[in-house]
């Protein structure tokens, strides 16, 4: 379950490279453009700029490079060509990337063009979430720990915390032990030891937590139709505390600098 130093570095690899891509989004303008457009050029960015593997693709059957979950899909939205981005969309990309045998995992939730005050908040406290669970790590804090700061933080803003998808373990494999949730108390659950990796990837609601799958079996919406938010890092526990290892450029430092109001 632990990495070895050689391991985390390779880790850190290909979490800067998976960084790059979502500089790469942020670069972007996406409205108009098809999810399908998108996975296109993420999948040429990684394979012939990066010399990486997108990871996704082929795992489990998925045929494309990334997720591309709009409004009220919660995760693992397909990319489609009929699937344009509109003025006021919210989307999440979540991404994967494999270099040197080693997988990065991570997520962002853009805002398209003028996007309505209530969804930008949802969007905002998703990330600050997430935030709040990765403060959470470090050797001897528990799982039990990171899920109660992420489901406190929602709850606190009046949002509520999917529960049937969660963080999970990786390294050469994309799944890996533990399960990361986010919910949970205090106190409880697997101890945190120097050298673990695993992802931090809240889902929150801007309505209830209910979920229900779509008819192409990838598919996750709100059951009651309402905005769904994500973001997602691949963290590692250090002797110190915690190491983002798909940190992009503009969060460095985020760990101090970040102010956040419950």
């Amino acid at each position: 379950m632990t990495k070895q130093p050689q391991e985390l570095a390779l880790l850190a690899e290909s979490g800067r490279l998976l960084a790059s891509v979502f500089e790469l989004l942020d670069r972007t303008s996406l409205a108009g453009v098809s999810t399908l457009e998108i996975n296109d050029m993420v999948e040429r960015f990684i394979v012939h700029d990066l010399q990486s593997r997108p990871a996704s693709k082929g795992q489990y059957g998925y045929g494309f490079v990334l997720n591309s979950s709009v409004n009220d899909v919660v995760c693992h939205g397909v990319p489609s060509r009929s699937g344009v981005l509109q003025d006021g969309d919210i989307v999440n990309f979540d991404i994967t990337l494999e270099k040197n045998g080693y997988i990065a995992d991570s997520s962002k939730t853009y805002l398209v063009g003028a996007v309505n005050p209530a969804a930008r908040k949802l969007v905002q406290t998703t990330y600050e979430a997430m935030w709040m669970g990765i403060r959470a790590v470090r050797p001897g804090a528990r799982l039990g720990d990171i899920g109660w700061a992420i489901e406190r933080h929602a709850k606190r803003n009046g949002y509520s915390v999917v529960r049937e998808y969660c963080g999970h373990g990786i390294g050469r494999e994309m799944h890996e032990e533990p399960q990361v949730l986010h919910f949970g108390k205090p106190g409880t659950g697997l101890p945190l030891r120097e050298g673990m990796v695993f992802t931090i990837e809240p889902m929150v609601n801007r309505g209830r937590r209910s979920v229900r799958a779509e008819a192409d079996g990838w598919t996750v919406v709100t059951r009651d139709g309402s905005l769904s938010a994500q973001f997602e890092h691949t963290v590692a526990v250090t002797a110190s505390g915690v190491s983002v290892l798909t940190l992009r450029p503009d969060e460095r430092g985020m760990m101090g600098r970040m102010k956040i109001v419950a």
